[in-house]
């Protein structure tokens, strides 16, 4: 019976590859994701101008 495929078996190994990517996905979604620190107070970098070096005209 080698080469017969059990279509029931096809469907169920679908089904749990759907499952694990979906749950895969969930789970790395939630990892990279970040809550917004709270400020502590500290300014900014902002006004920090310039660029590369050698570069006129550039800003």
């Amino acid at each position: 019976a080698a080469g017969i495929v059990d279509p029931a078996k096809v469907t169920r190994s679908a089904l749990q590859n759907a499952a694990s990517i979906a749950a895969m996905l969930l789970t790395t979604e939630c990892l990279i994701t970040d809550l917004p620190s709270k400020s502590s107070g500290v300014p900014d970098m902002g006004g920090m101008g310039g660029g590369m070096g050698g570069m006129g005209g550039m800003m």
